[in-house]
């Protein structure tokens, strides 16, 4: 999935993840993959405080065991913290029952409240089902800034943003070192526009 915006194939893929929140209100859910590492998290977490934004990290347990101080961080500021497996597994390369695992493991680190996004955004229907009865929440996005990529500028990146948002955008950024140099220079403008915009920040309850 490497389309801005998914088409509703995707979503009918997988009807029991959220993708979009209340169309009707004027909200945007911010999430951000991958994390957390130093050379990404802490600079996020200064742009979201000075804007008075909140939330939502999907961290890859390896990362967040290796730095412990910053899955603290993250929820010392009052951010939520999301699942994205323990190793950043591919959901449609991985048998199904060691994936859930590689998930439950992650859990017992990172204590998500069980709020997941699978990395790439794929997984296996069979794992989906399972979680679903488990009571996971899957989330997967509205709009995917393509940050990492190589293949777009900051200002295309943020051009993407306001060309995709609507009520109830689930936004994915990632805090990683593929994205940190273009957040650098466009997540401070792209969260002003949103504010400018009247769209209001939430996290997932």
């Amino acid at each position: 999935m490497i389309i801005e915006q998914p088409a509703e194939v995707f979503r009918w893929l997988y009807p029991n993840a959220l993708w979009r929140m209340d169309r009707n209100k004027k909200e945007v859910y911010l999430t951000f993959d991958d994390g957390p590492i130093p050379e990404a998290t802490p600079y996020i977490l200064d742009v979201l405080e000075n804007l008075d934004i909140k939330a939502t990290f999907f961290m890859v347990a390896d990362n967040a065991q290796r730095y412990p101080h910053l899955l603290n961080e993250v929820r010392a500021r009052g951010h939520r913290v999301g699942n994205h497996t323990f190793h950043h597994i591919h959901g449609l390369m991985y048998p199904w029952a060691a994936y859930i695992n590689n998930v439950l493991l992650a859990e017992e680190l990172l204590q998500s409240d069980k709020l997941f996004r699978p990395p790439h955004g794929w997984i296996n229907p069979k794992v989906c089902q399972k979680l679903n009865a488990m009571g996971w929440r899957i989330v997967m996005w509205d709009i995917v800034t393509r940050d990492y990529s190589n293949r777009l500028t900051a200002d295309q990146i943020l051009n993407n943003v306001r060309k995709y948002v609507r009520n109830g955008s689930i936004i994915t950024f990632h805090d990683s070192l593929k994205s940190i140099d273009k957040l650098k220079l466009m997540l401070p403008e792209t969260l002003s526009w949103l504010k400018g915009q009247g769209y209001e920040f939430k996290v997932f309850d």
